[in-house]
C-alpha cells in the first residue's frame, strides 16, 4: 500500500506562487477530500504530487521521492484522474478503460487474464458495462466521467488521485461514485479526491483538507474543518449545517461581503 507525504511543498507558475509551503499526507485506508475555492491550488497540488509539474520541497511515495521512481513503477502505484474527462480517441469504452492496464503490460504484450479481470471490475464498479462497445466520443459528459474513473480504477494502484470525478454527474451518480471511492479506501487504498460539494465531502471523507490561496487553511475531520470561520475565510460564504443520523450536511447559503 502507498503513503504519500508532501513537505514544504511549493509550485510556481511563471514565477508566481500557486502552492506555498504545503504539508500534506495521505495514508492507506483513508479517503481524503481536497476542497477550496476556485484557484485555491487543488488541481496544481494533485498534478505536482503525481510528478506532472515541477515543484520545490519534498514529495515522497512510500518514503521514496516521487521523482526517483521509474515512470513505469510510479504508474503502477499512483493513478491520476484529471479533471475535465476529455477523451480524444475514437475508441470503444472498453478499450479506453483498458488503457489503465498499460503500466502492467510487457512491451508489445497482450492483456493477461488479470488485465481483463481488472478492466471488467472497474467497469462494473462504475456501472458502464452497457457502454462497453460504444465509442467514447458518443457519450455524454457524465458517462465519459465514469469511463475515465474506470480507467483510473483499472490500474489498481494503491494510491488514487482524483480531480473532480463527480463534477459532471447527476445526483444519483454523484452518490454512487462517492460510494465507490469510499469502498476503494476501505480495501486499503489511499484516495485523495478534489470536491466542490461540501456535504459530500463531510459525509464520505475520513479527512478534509481545505486550501486557501495555495496554503492549507485546515486539515482534519469535517467538523473541525468546515467551521463558520473557515468557510468565511476560504469561500466568503455562510452555510446551513446540521446532521441526519451519522451524516452531516453543509449547504452554502449566503455570500459574505468582501
Amino acid at each position: 500500500m502507498s503513503r504519500l507525504v508532501l513537505s514544504d511543498f511549493s509550485v510556481r507558475y511563471n514565477g508566481t506562487p500557486v502552492i506555498r509551503n504545503v504539508s500534506f499526507r495521505s495514508k492507506p485506508g483513508e479517503l481524503v477530500g481536497l476542497i477550496g475555492a476556485n484557484g485555491a491550488g487543488k488541481t496544481t497540488l494533485l498534478r505536482a504530487a503525481a510528478n506532472l509539474l515541477r515543484f520545490t520541497g519534498t514529495a515522497t511515495l512510500n518514503d521514496r521521492p516521487v521523482a526517483e521512481w521509474p515512470r513505469r513503477d510510479l504508474a503502477k502505484r499512483l493513478a491520476y484522474l484529471a479533471q475535465g474527462h476529455d477523451a480524444h480517441w475514437p475508441m470503444p469504452v472498453e478499450d479506453v478503460v483498458g488503457l489503465g492496464r498499460l503500466p502492467h503490460l510487457a512491451f508489445l504484450g497482450s492483456p493477461s487474464e488479470d488485465d481483463r479481470r481488472a478492466v471488467a471490475a472497474a467497469m462494473d464498479k462504475t456501472e458502464i458495462g452497457d457502454l462497453a462497445r460504444r465509442g467514447v466520443s458518443t457519450l455524454s459528459s457524465g458517462e465519459r466521467a465514469r469511463v475515465m474513473l474506470a480507467r483510473a480504477l483499472a490500474v489498481e494502484a494503491p494510491l488514487l488521485l482524483a480531480d473532480e470525478p463527480i463534477a459532471a454527474l447527476d445526483p444519483y451518480h454523484q452518490l454512487h461514485i462517492m460510494e465507490v471511492l469510499k469502498a476503494e479506501a476501505s480495501i486499503g487504498r489511499a484516495v485523495v479526491v478534489v470536491l466542490h460539494d461540501l456535504t459530500l465531502a463531510a459525509r464520505f471523507c475520513d479527512r478534509v483538507v481545505l486550501l486557501s490561496e495555495g496554503q492549507v487553511l485546515a486539515d482534519g475531520t469535517a467538523d473541525a474543518v468546515l467551521t463558520e470561520k473557515n468557510l468565511a475565510t476560504a469561500y466568503h460564504i455562510s452555510a446551513l449545517q446540521g446532521g441526519i443520523g451519522d451524516s452531516r450536511y453543509v449547504i452554502p447559503w449566503r455570500r459574505l461581503p468582501d
